[in-house]
């Protein structure tokens, strides 16, 4: 019985220390930080005048760095469910959705 204790103790505190490091994963804030923003800028799109646009040239800037802002998001939150952090112990990748395994 105190084995089997020991034993759940293990992977709750592995599990615990794998929620946080994907938690954390620098790959979701960077990616949920553009997506985020990119939707903030996207809004501000629509405010822009006629001569905000003349300012840039014609070129509705706004515009071009939303969809960059936004590929960049979805390419590391893409990352990210692609490519799940990997349990040292166990040697398999935790489901996208499922952070306690």
């Amino acid at each position: 019985m105190r084995r089997e204790v020991t034993e759940l103790e293990g992977r709750s505190a592995t599990a615990a220390r794998l929620f946080d490091i994907r938690l954390f994963d620098i790959r979701r804030i960077i990616g949920g930080f553009f997506v985020v923003y990119g939707v903030i800028v996207t809004l501000a799109d629509f405010t822009a005048s006629d001569a905000e646009i003349d300012k840039a040239e014609g070129v509705n800037i706004n515009l071009w760095t939303v969809l960059g802002m936004l590929a960049l998001g979805v390419f590391f939150l893409t990352w990210l469910w692609l490519r799940p952090i990997r349990s040292a112990e166990e040697g398999e990748a935790l489901p996208p959705g499922d952070a306690l395994g």
